[in-house]
């Protein structure tokens, strides 16, 4: 009972084949990652290496096009990726190889012209390039429309000025789709770009010390009157805006399905741990208390789960699914953020040793209430959603 298969058989949204799909990824990440989760959160990096060897195995492209090198997975596939990356246990890890496939590249795949699919797309998913997205500013977080990073126009160029904050794999990308600001207007004046980073005028401020998410390099950027080729504008000039918030929704999903897994395998972790710790010369598990906290938190993840799996039913057969989607976002990040903490409790004083893995969990479990749409942005849309 103590994993995976118990959910993966009660669901009839998965096949043979993303069975398949699943045990090879799976051995994959147990064999070639998990094992260097504690150098790589002490470095607080991991090798770029990771990218080409996930690359050449197939995963980066698990929902692509064949004719682009990707696997023509669905939606079942990609459940199926973010719900065996938290086996690596670095949460950062986790993020930077969903921004590379979920959440900086679907949109060129939607809008790109193949000459972009071919520059761009193929080389993220052969591992030979990095992407990162950027959205985020100083001055501009959950309010997208208030971006103040600026495209201007100049002959068959644009030229790009002004920062991102925020930004992960933002220090080791090969390019960033960015939204940057090409006209006045609030919501019609943002545009998309795919940025190449070897562009002059660009250069890496700083990377940021964070809470949690160690691993993942998170940076403020400069751009310098950096100059690109018009060829790089993603999609029409001044629908910025619009693609933006279309990402927005498969980013959230993936969210939602990663931190479910996540969150889970900590539970199972935290029982296993009860079971074999004795206080007052029974286990951990002999204490009612501690068996109806194991209870609770099962419930509300089997809640998340199946929630999170309807919108992506929804999403996988094209039905508009903001509200789900948001829905599951909202759930998943309070009930994560939650069972890391009772599962902290649960370990004790040992729980708040850095040397328990259980103390990452709670530190890396926090950013997904803010990360990708806060709890509060979530709440907005839903009640909009709801005619409030």
């Amino acid at each position: 009972m103590l994993d995976m298969s118990y959910h993966i058989k009660n669901t009839p949204f998965f096949t043979e084949e993303h069975h398949i799909f699943r045990d090879q990824l799976r051995k994959w990440v147990v064999a070639n990652l998990q094992p260097h989760a504690d150098e790589w959160e002490k470095a607080k990096d991991f090798p770029n290496e990771v990218f080409r060897e996930m690359g050449k195995m197939g995963f980066l492209g698990v929902r692509y096009p064949e004719a682009l090198g990707g696997s023509g997975g669905d939606i079942w596939h990609t459940m199926v990726y973010c719900e065996e990356l938290p086996r690596c246990h670095m949460a950062g890890l986790t993020m930077a190889l969903l921004v590379q496939t979920d959440m900086a590249t679907p949109i060129i795949n939607d809008i790109g012209t193949d000459a972009q699919k071919q520059e761009f797309l193929v080389p993220v998913i052969k591992g030979e390039k990095i992407a990162a997205l950027g959205v985020t500013e100083p001055g501009a977080g959950s309010d997208v429309a208030g971006i103040r990073t600026t495209a201007r126009r100049d002959g068959d160029d644009y030229i790009i000025h002004g920062s991102k904050l925020v930004l992960t794999t933002g220090a080791r990308a090969d390019f960033i789709t960015l939204a940057a600001r090409t006209g006045e207007d609030r919501y019609g004046g943002i545009s998309l770009f795919l940025f190449p980073t070897d562009t002059p005028g660009f250069h890496v401020s700083r990377k940021l010390d964070k809470i949690g998410n160690h691993v993942s390099d998170t940076t403020e950027l400069f751009f310098e009157d950096c100059r690109i080729p018009a060829r790089c504008l993603l999609g029409h000039e001044g629908a910025g805006f619009y693609y933006i918030m279309q990402n927005f929704q498969g980013e959230r999903l993936v969210a939602a399905a990663s931190a479910t897994a996540g969150a889970q395998m900590t539970l199972y972790d935290t029982v296993r741990y009860c079971q074999e710790r004795r206080a007052f010369d029974k286990p951990l598990t002999g204490f009612q208390v501690t068996r109806h906290h194991i209870v609770d938190m099962e419930t509300e993840l089997e809640a998340c789960r199946r929630l999170t799996y309807h919108a992506a039913d929804l999403f996988g057969r094209g039905i508009p699914c903001q509200r789900e989607i948001s829905m599951a976002k909202l759930m998943v990040a309070q009930i994560a953020m939650s069972v890391a903490d009772r599962c902290l409790q649960l370990h004790g004083g040992m729980g708040y040793m850095d040397e328990m893995r259980i103390s990452r969990v709670w530190r890396d479990s926090r950013l997904m209430a803010i990360g990708g749409g806060s709890n509060e942005v979530m709440k907005e849309i839903i009640s909009k959603l709801m005619n409030l």
